[in-house]
């Protein structure tokens, strides 16, 4: 399923420890030490003190290159950008970061609404050495992508935005009714109710994951089992349920602090909005455009909701352009 990456540098407080293979790495040293630890070939392993949240990074590129950082959504890591990732290292330092109870990184008790979770994010990205970025983003990543940029803006050079209901932005105040379209958003009331959801999904992560991703996708041969084991995993995994509906639970609080940010301005910073065919919000740059000064959108044919995974060299491409035209 992966190819080994031939290291890993372990950065602590901001200051790199000297590099171990990546098998050598003490297992207590990591925030979960059971869940197995993908390797893409040609990147390094990460983890930095973000904030008081420790962030696992997977690191590769060009080291001199513009910096391009990828944040993934609901319910997958940053493994969903493992197509896209190596087509942009050829040009750029690419960054993908598991957010805050995702993946290899720490699952904190609180503070999962956008603008705290942006926080610790930007700090993983200075930790690492980067002064300026682009942000690449997915889902759950795009809310939190967004929040960055209103707070962080003159660290930005430019953020692209994935298929994403942005609370308080793109994502609709309420949920239709209608069976042709409920499908889609029907989990953003199940996710509020508090401990119904962890009461009826225990145990049964890898069907809940399953049916997103097959669902969800344009075509359910997209992910396959393996991929499918792999996101229910890092779900299951030491608080990951709890810290994914806390996104979901926290999205108002998201939502009452963009307006406030967007009170006193909009953003500034070049903004690429990317939709697909058959995903979730149709044109995204025209529902980010009231709320930033420079949006320009592409579609991407043929896929759904998951378009890194689906049409990988279509992302490359957009991503790379817009980085490029604004370089």
């Amino acid at each position: 399923m992966t190819d080994p990456a031939p290291s890993a540098r372990h950065v602590r407080d901001g200051n790199p420890v000297p590099d171990l293979p990546l098998h050598d790495l003490p297992r207590h040293d990591l925030p979960l030490h059971d869940l197995p630890l993908h390797d893409l070939a040609g990147f390094a392993h990460r983890w930095v003190d973000a904030d008081g949240v420790r962030l696992h990074a997977v690191e590769g590129g060009q080291p001199t290159g513009p910096a391009v950082v990828l944040l993934a959504g609901f319910p997958q890591t940053w493994w969903a950008w493992r197509k896209v990732m190596p087509g942009l290292a050829a040009r750029f330092r690419v960054i993908a970061i598991d957010l805050p109870g995702q993946g290899h990184s720490e699952r904190p008790e609180r503070g999962y609404d956008t603008h705290t979770v942006a926080a610790h994010v930007h700090a993983a990205v200075q930790a690492l050495g980067v002064p300026a970025y682009w942000l690449a983003a997915h889902d759950i990543g795009a809310w939190v992508a967004f929040s960055l940029a209103l707070r962080f803006e003159r660290h930005l050079r430019g953020v692209a935005l994935l298929d994403a209901g942005i609370p308080g932005i793109t994502l609709p105040e309420a949920i239709p009714t209608d069976p042709d379209r409920a499908w889609k958003t029907w989990h953003f009331a199940f996710h509020l109710v508090p401990d119904l959801p962890e009461t009826l999904l225990a145990g049964r992560e890898r069907d809940y994951v399953g049916w997103f991703l097959r669902m969800k996708a344009l075509s359910p041969g997209t992910f396959d089992d393996a991929e499918i084991d792999h996101y229910a995993a890092a779900i299951a995994a030491d608080g990951g349920l709890r810290a994914s509906l806390a996104y979901y639970r926290d999205a108002a609080e998201s939502a009452r602090r963009n307006h406030e940010a967007l009170k006193r301005r909009h953003l500034t910073v070049p903004v690429l909005g990317i939709s697909s065919s058959h995903g979730s919000i149709p044109d995204m740059a025209a529902s980010l455009s009231p709320w930033a000064d420079h949006v320009t959108g592409v579609v991407v044919p043929g896929a759904g909701h998951f378009i890194p995974d689906e049409q990988p060299e279509a992302v490359t491409a957009a991503v790379a352009d817009f980085v490029l035209a604004g370089d």
